[in-house]
């Protein structure tokens, strides 16, 4: 394909939000079995599970199977691809006067989506593992020593670029363009430091080794607060200068990126709370976990009707998704909505049927599951639409621009 013909040559590392919200979607497949396949004895379901529901399950129960697999393997594909192509193209990247213009300007903290995506495609990785490869859960204790392992890197990358950033902003007045700060675009850094920090929490929720647990604990706590102080700060200065400059309109989707941030750091204190339960003897109520994932999708609906309020008003999905600009940073549009499916999932199971509110396959089960379904298969729609119009041939050209 000639140089210059679709939007994605034009690169921006926001780019990267094309791999992660693949992996996100492979979570939400994920859930049917993580929810639906009984796995006693394991936090979570394995291949051995899956196989032993597919073969005694009834045809509904094998068919939502199905998708899954499907799903999962589908999504993962387009994880992997995505991120390789990121990766390669990012290096290229680095090569031009564009990067070392980019690292000068608030864009810089977008360089935060290559460990952000990173660390989702580790723990695609692992779903990949436990739902296709035969007796993986024999050998997972040697495994979360190396998963630790890697998140960390990840994290360490992470914050040698938020030591970049900040180092220059901090040090030197006026290189920080708060006028261009009307935005939660700096909480990027954030998103990847939570995602990081989910990943190290999963030994606590699998592991029955007490050190492997603590370890876990521990780094993954590190890595929560600081995601929840980066976000505290980033959020409130980025609405002081909305009030100031209103939104800047490609970078709106990221009003909705608290949404991820919440469900990510949802899903790491859960672990957290598991591992306590088992290697500890610390004990939670199926009440309380109720009312925390309750608190939490509050806070995702109320970003979510916020900055879908703010994206009609601009006229942003007319403009930027299905009319003639585009933008890389309409991927940022995925990640709330797979986000918000994900906590529903949550919220159902963990939340409403532990507590004993609703029955499990009731008709409010499904009424509120049918939600995260359709939160699901938008986002699915979503990221096949994007994809098609930044990496395929446009039918004519297109302006592009650049949060």
């Amino acid at each position: 394909m000639p140089a210059q013909t679709r939007p994605a040559d034009t690169y921006s590392p926001l780019y990267f939000l094309a791999s992660l919200g693949a992996g996100g979607l492979v979570v939400t497949f994920f859930m049917y079995l993580m929810f639906w396949v009984p796995h006693p004895g394991r936090p979570v379901p394995v291949f051995e599970d899956v196989m032993a529901a597919f073969s005694g399950g009834n045809p509904a129960l094998q068919a939502a199977i199905v998708t899954a697999w499907l799903g999962i393997a589908a999504m993962a594909i387009l994880n992997i691809k995505s991120l390789i192509w990121n990766i390669a193209a990012l290096r290229r990247f680095m090569k031009t006067q564009a990067y070392n213009d980019l690292r000068k300007t608030n864009g810089e903290t977008t360089l935060l989506a290559a460990p952000l995506a990173s660390a989702m495609t580790i723990n695609v990785g692992f779903i990949l593992g436990l739902v296709f490869v035969p007796g993986l859960w024999g050998i997972v204790e040697y495994l979360f020593p190396l998963a630790l392992v890697a998140f960390l890197g990840l994290g360490v990358w992470a914050f040698r670029l938020i030591g970049h950033f900040l180092g220059r902003v901090l040090t030197q007045g006026g290189v920080f363009d708060v006028t261009a700060h009307n935005s939660f675009a700096q909480l990027l850094p954030a998103f990847a430091i939570s995602m990081v920090g989910v990943g190290l929490a999963a030994p606590a929720a699998m592991s029955t080794n007490t050190i492997t647990v603590g370890v876990s604990l521990v780094l993954s706590t590190f890595f929560g607060i600081t995601a929840i102080i980066y976000t505290l700060v980033a959020a409130i200065t980025g609405f002081n200068s909305m009030l100031h400059h209103g939104t800047a309109k490609e970078a709106a989707p990221t009003l909705m990126v608290v949404v991820p941030i919440v469900t990510v750091l949802g899903i790491l204190f859960m672990r957290q709370n598991h591992g306590l339960h088992v290697a500890f003897d610390a004990h939670g109520t199926p009440g309380e976990t109720l009312v925390f994932l309750a608190r939490l999708l509050t806070i995702e609906v109320l970003f979510l009707l916020l900055g879908l309020l703010v994206l009609k008003r601009q006229g942003y999905m007319s403009e930027f998704v299905t009319g003639e600009k585009t933008s890389p940073g309409s991927y940022a549009l995925i990640c709330p909505g797979v986000a918000f499916a994900v906590m529903m999932h949550f919220f159902v199971n963990k939340g409403l049927v532990e507590a004993g509110v609703i029955d499990k396959f009731g008709l409010a089960f499904w009424a509120l599951t049918a939600i995260a379904l359709a939160s699901q298969f938008a986002m699915i729609w979503l990221m096949l639409h994007l994809n098609k119009r930044h990496f395929g041939r446009p039918a004519a050209p297109r302006a592009t621009a650049h949060a």
